[in-house]
């Protein structure tokens, strides 16, 4: 009967608004996770199996038996039922379809910034799930949240973006022509990441997108371009003001037509702010491993940051754009892409070439040259573990290591987030381990702007959903028996 009425009082606290949560529920659901380090199993299908529990006394990669204890109750039931809303064809397609008209009509009344009970509708369920909040006060108490949790920091990123529909061309024609909103746009994506970058703290990084700049910033991106004047001179007052904080800036991947007119940004300004402290980079650069190309393009980076004599930042991912992305730019199967990211992953990590990353020009050692920041961006628990393995035998060994996070998107792959964030207090907790292994550190990628700007982003997110459909299925699983356990005891 008690436990029947705790489970009342926490079910009437799940409408709560999203930045309030964390807060809320912190204090029942953390410490309690925490009295004991076990050592667990685990699958890529997300299912958790604990043994006893054993006092460490070297660093291991054990894993906590019950990661996801560190999420609130009203975080646990959206995300259950949002991902099992993904396993249902049925429902997510015509879901699907009326975010993707409502995302590109001109209708106010289909605007959700504009239309209270479609702003309310969207709000309450994709927006919460994936995105921090509309307002600097949302967003902050959304990442204290987040801190007080464990995670050794956030990706914070302004949400407006253009998303190019399948099939659809940049006109290059009228590049640089007169376009009376074409300033505007550019000022307002300053504006927005400006205010990002001012609210993350030293140590956050900054997720930043181009396309955010407006159309003519497609048209020169996809025409391979310089930069205009105006989003030069922006991008360097971003770049100048992340420096000054300590925050690092992720200069996100997008579609293939404009991509390397990104890569050959993203290295213009890594070349002008990466000098500073070798090892350490402000400006990173995002490669897609589901891309046959990407090893070839990381490796010619690779040779250019040697040859310059700067940091090369490295965000890796498997890719977010395949269903609007010619189909024959991919690997042709799952498995290729797995080989494809962990062989990437091994060989930044230890610096050495491998079958995967070859060098871009015959080189006299194994060995990677160049200095590397890292950022290893995966809801794949295998690809996570991999990396934690590789991590702890240098360690052991006394080996140099590049400078390193994880990260996941926020309100995706939780099994994995609330794993690393375990398993760095864990490690955080022997005396010994001082400095030199703190533990993983996990940082959550979150999203601010007002539900109209956030849709692109949430469409996104729900097509990942439907793609991942074996991940999908694990997160599931291991929701579904916190979610028992947190119920029923």
């Amino acid at each position: 009967m008690l436990k029947s009425q705790q489970s009342l009082r926490l079910l009437q606290h799940a409408t709560k608004p999203p930045h309030l949560i964390f807060t809320h529920y912190r204090s029942l659901h953390t410490d309690r996770s925490h009295r004991t380090i076990s050592t667990t199993t685990s699958t890529d299908q997300g299912a958790y199996a604990s043994t006893p529990a054993v006092t460490p006394t070297l660093p291991t990669i054990s894993q906590p038996s019950r990661p996801l204890s560190l999420l609130p109750l009203p975080v646990l039931l959206r995300s259950y039922a949002l991902t099992a809303l993904s396993s249902y064809p049925l429902l997510l397609s015509p879901s699907l379809r009326l975010l993707s008209f409502v995302a590109h009509s001109s209708s106010a009344i289909l605007n959700p910034d504009r239309n209270p009970l479609l702003h309310y509708l969207l709000k309450t369920t994709f927006y919460t799930q994936y995105c921090a909040g509309e307002t600097e006060n949302e967003v902050q108490k959304t990442v204290k949240g987040l801190k007080g949790m464990g995670y050794k920091g956030v990706i914070l990123a302004y949400g407006k973006e253009i998303v190019l529909e399948k099939g659809e061309k940049v006109d290059i024609t009228s590049i640089r022509s007169a376009d009376p909103t074409a300033e505007k746009d550019v000022q307002d994506w300053k504006a927005g990441t400006l205010k990002t970058v001012q609210m993350a703290e030293n140590g956050d990084m900054i997720g930043l997108k181009f396309s955010g700049a407006g159309r003519d910033a497609m048209r020169q991106l996809a025409a391979e371009a310089s930069p205009s004047e105006s989003i030069e001179k922006a991008t360097i007052e971003i770049c100048d003001l992340a420096q000054a904080r300590g925050v690092r800036l992720l200069f996100d991947a997008e579609q293939d037509a404009v991509q390397r007119g990104i890569d050959a940004w993203t290295l213009h300004f890594a070349q002008r702010y990466n000098r500073m402290t070798l090892g350490k980079a402000v400006v990173y650069g995002t490669y897609q491993a589901y891309l046959r190309s990407t090893p070839t393009t990381l490796a010619r980076h690779l040779a250019l940051a040697k040859r310059e004599g700067f940091t090369l930042g490295v965000k890796l991912v498997r890719g977010a754009y395949m269903g609007c992305d010619p189909r024959t730019l991919f690997w042709g199967t799952k498995e290729e892409t797995d080989k494809a990211y962990n062989g990437i992953t091994e060989a930044l990590l230890k610096k050495r070439w491998n079958g995967v990353l070859h060098p871009s020009i015959e080189e006299p050692s194994e060995k990677i040259d160049s200095e590397v920041a890292f950022v290893l961006a995966s809801h794949n628990h295998d690809s996570v573990q991999k990396a934690m393995a590789i991590r702890k035998e240098q360690t052991e060994n006394g080996e140099a290591k590049i400078d390193m996070v994880y990260g996941q998107l926020m309100g995706m792959a939780d099994e994995v987030s609330c794993e690393l964030v375990m398993a760095a207090k864990a490690r955080g907790a022997v005396p010994f381990e001082k400095t030199e292994w703190a533990g993983p550190k996990a940082y959550k990628y979150i999203v601010w702007g007002s539900v109209g700007e956030c849709l692109k982003y949430l469409i996104r997110r729900a097509e990942e959903n439907r793609d991942a459909v074996v991940r999908a299925k694990g997160t599931r699983l291991a929701l579904r028996t916190e979610l028992g356990r947190r119920i029923w005891g």
